[in-house]
């Protein structure tokens, strides 16, 4: 069976390092990314199977990168999860209309989190 890949884009060093290590536990390849300009270079090179997207990120915004993998023809196929601390309802309202499968906010528990990936992936 292949390994599923996925891209977390998260400025935040810590918020990537446990969310990354415990997905690749669970026997996922795992992609980082600092900034949305890097997530959208690791995301056409590489072709992950699900993308987890901060929406407060330097440079391009998390808004913007989730639009321009939603733009694609192939990478509109591709799941987004946000995974962000911006919870009001208006925020969530926007991340699903621009094309986001799934919205969590921060803080989170990684073990609800890992069925939903696993949803996602296999979808």
């Amino acid at each position: 069976m292949e390994l599923k890949k996925i891209l977390i884009i998260e400025d935040d060093a810590e918020e990537r390092l446990i969310l990354g290590r415990e997905l690749r536990r669970q026997g996922y390849i795992v992609y980082e990314a600092p900034t949305g300009e890097e997530g959208l270079k690791i995301f056409k090179e590489d072709r992950p199977d699900l993308v987890i997207l901060d929406v407060m990120l330097p440079g391009i915004d998390g808004w913007e990168v989730l639009k321009r993998i939603k733009k694609g023809p192939l990478s509109r196929k591709v799941p987004v999860m946000m995974l962000t601390g911006k919870a009001e309802d208006k925020d969530k309202i926007k991340g699903y209309e621009i094309g986001a499968d799934y919205y969590v906010t921060k803080p989170y528990n990684v073990n609800k989190l890992l069925p939903v990936i696993e949803s996602l992936i296999e979808e």
